[in-house]
């Protein structure tokens, strides 16, 4: 009786092992080698980020060398963890593949957080807004969507901007849509010109349009489109400490210098 009773007691600790062995690999919360991402990288030294170049100023090519906002970025966040970068070149539709078939252990591609492909892979925390705002000259009183009654306010025809702007124009009293632009930077020289109270861009466009100059602002923000970083769904310490390599880079002011030398 009493070695069935120790047989018992070896099982369920057998299991409990066993418990706590499959809690700290989906957590995150066990030692460094149950990463096999991170491990890997760090065998290598590389740390092999997935890039579309097809978006400026986030990612692009110049000479044959990838250069850009998220380029930059990938190359500060990868130096915290002490490796290098080497840049798997992907169309926008494949990014997510990289990183399923081990071909990329982070994508780096002003991507939009997609919670809806939480199975596919783990999100960083956002570092940058691709959402719509409202654009103003710097003198105007608008200073958020209230103000657009009664105003004339440009978008590009057939954009986000445009169909929220519709929205907005159907319950703002006297608000007008100017859609007769093909681009967001047509709108924005439109508003230089004085034609239109105000316009609807992204946070790109609007970034690019008021950074280093005065005669523009952005008055308000209406929606918001975060940007990650995505890593493979197993990467849960490299998920960590990318996480902190941005909250880093974030109280350094890096963020802020890569505003001054992408969006001019």
């Amino acid at each position: 009786m009493r070695s069935a009773t120790i047989v018992d007691l070896l099982a369920v600790l057998i299991l409990s092992s066993y418990g706590v062995l499959v809690y700290l690999a989906t957590t995150g919360t066990g030692s460094g080698s149950l990463d096999p991402i991170l491990a890997a990288a760090q065998a290598r030294g590389e740390l092999r980020v997935a890039t579309d170049s097809g978006f400026r100023p986030f990612s692009d090519l110049a000479d044959g060398a990838f250069v850009g906002y998220d380029i930059d970025l990938a190359r500060a966040v990868a130096a915290k963890l002490s490796l290098e970068v080497v840049f798997v070149p992907t169309g926008f539709d494949g990014l997510y593949d990289t990183l399923t078939s081990g071909r990329a252990d982070m994508i780096a591609s002003a991507l939009p957080y997609a919670p809806e492909f939480g199975e596919r892979a783990r999100f960083s925390s956002f570092y940058f807004d691709g959402g719509q705002v409202i654009l103003a000259p710097a003198g105007s009183p608008i200073v958020g969507a209230a103000d657009l009654a009664g105003q004339l306010v440009g978008v590009a025809l057939g954009s986000d901007a445009d169909a929220l702007a519709r929205r907005l124009a159907a319950r703002t009293a006297g608000m007008q849509v100017q859609a007769t632009y093909e681009t967001p930077d047509e709108v924005v020289a439109a508003l230089r010109r004085g034609e239109l109270a105000a316009a609807i861009v992204d946070n790109v466009t609007a970034l690019g349009a008021t950074q280093g100059r005065g005669d523009l602002r952005i008055a308000a923000a209406l929606t918001s489109e975060p940007y990650v970083l995505a890593m493979p769904v197993n990467a849960f310490q490299l998920q960590r400490e990318v996480n902190q390599a941005l909250a880093e880079l974030q109280a350094e002011g890096f963020f802020e210098q890569l505003n001054a030398r992408w969006f001019r």
